[in-house]
């Protein structure tokens, strides 16, 4: 190790100093892959009373992956030093010790991707996180040029999820997320998008090409996917992570105030933000919720939405409800 990287961790483990060092991780082991058309496996009993964050199988694999992870937009987006800099090391903290590992990041996010590398790189042993980015440019060597970024910034070998996002000059890129892939540079390939404007197109790549996560804006107030994206991912096999979980902010404010459901204890949701995203687990094609936040609490409370029980369709439809 050279001595620059010395300094860089002695300054990193300073500004991180309050951190809790000591991290409680959860090893789900990896479940058969089941066919498209079932609900891929959920690992934990979901029982009440139950505190082990709930995984589902990536279709594409088995592998267990924790039902809640983390988004990178704006809350790492800041400054080393920084008073919100130095709470990121224990929204991790908070991420690893209730089970969880997928943490979403990418190069549009500006200083997302470096922040996390930073912070990835204070944890002996390195941590459990399963590590995902996005391509976001045209041109083949350009994208390259891009994702090779992406590697040094978070100061890894290997991504687990590469991403093309927004579906930008895809065609051009899936070949190098391919030829990755088999050279296990990458674990697994995806495609992103925000907005139902694209669903036209998502559904014409996923039809056409074999993927093994889509990344789409899915929220209890934002339900257009649930008509032909979600069973048309269960049916071609492809995990999805629910981006934009809070509809993008209007959700949370208008659930202000009114009074949680009566069985809100039954599953054990002590708040509207983790009924929120319990309504979007609880969907047997979701594979996992990425919240964002710098907030270590938030962090701690959006986890707790897998743990314990999944919500009913009863339930489910009671919150569209109220919602309108």
């Amino acid at each position: 190790m050279t001595d620059s990287r010395l300094f860089t961790r002695r300054r990193l483990l300073t500004l991180a100093a309050g951190a809790s060092a000591a991290l409680a991780f959860d090893f789900a082991a990896a479940g058969v892959n089941p066919p498209s058309t079932a609900a891929p496996a959920i690992s934990g009993n979901g029982n009440k009373g139950d505190r082990k964050m709930l995984t589902r199988n990536i279709p594409s694999s088995g592998e267990a992956l924790p039902m809640i992870g983390v988004g990178t937009y704006r809350g790492f987006d800041v400054a080393p030093g920084s008073d919100e800099y130095k709470l990121l090391p224990k929204v991790l903290d908070e991420l690893f010790a209730a089970g969880g590992t997928l943490i979403d990041s990418s190069p549009m996010y500006g200083r997302a991707e470096q922040s996390t590398g930073e912070l990835l790189s204070i944890h002996e042993p390195r941590s459990p996180a399963f590590l995902a980015t996005k391509v976001w440019t045209r041109g083949k060597q350009e994208g390259i040029a891009q994702m090779e970024d992406s590697f040094r910034l978070l100061q890894t070998e290997r991504i687990d999820l590469m991403q093309i996002h927004n579906l930008l000059d895809w065609k051009t890129h899936l070949p190098t997320l391919r030829g990755w892939k088999e050279q296990g540079r990458i674990r697994y390939i995806g495609i992103t998008h925000y907005t139902s404007s694209a669903y036209d197109e998502v559904e014409a790549v996923l039809k056409a090409e074999k993927l093994d996560f889509l990344q789409i804006n899915y929220a209890l107030d934002d339900r257009a996917v649930e008509s032909r994206v979600l069973p048309l991912c269960r049916e071609r096999g492809v995990a999805v992570i629910c981006n934009r979980p809070f509809g993008g902010g209007g959700l949370l404010g208008r659930l202000r105030g009114q009074p949680l459901p009566g069985w809100a204890g039954e599953v054990q949701a002590n708040s509207w933000a983790q009924l929120a995203l319990k309504f979007l687990i609880s969907h047997p094609a979701v594979t996992c919720a990425i919240p964002g936040t710098g907030n270590p609490r938030y962090m701690k409370e959006n986890a707790a939405a897998a743990v314990g029980p999944l919500l009913t369709d009863a339930q489910r439809q009671q919150l569209i409800a109220l919602v309108g």
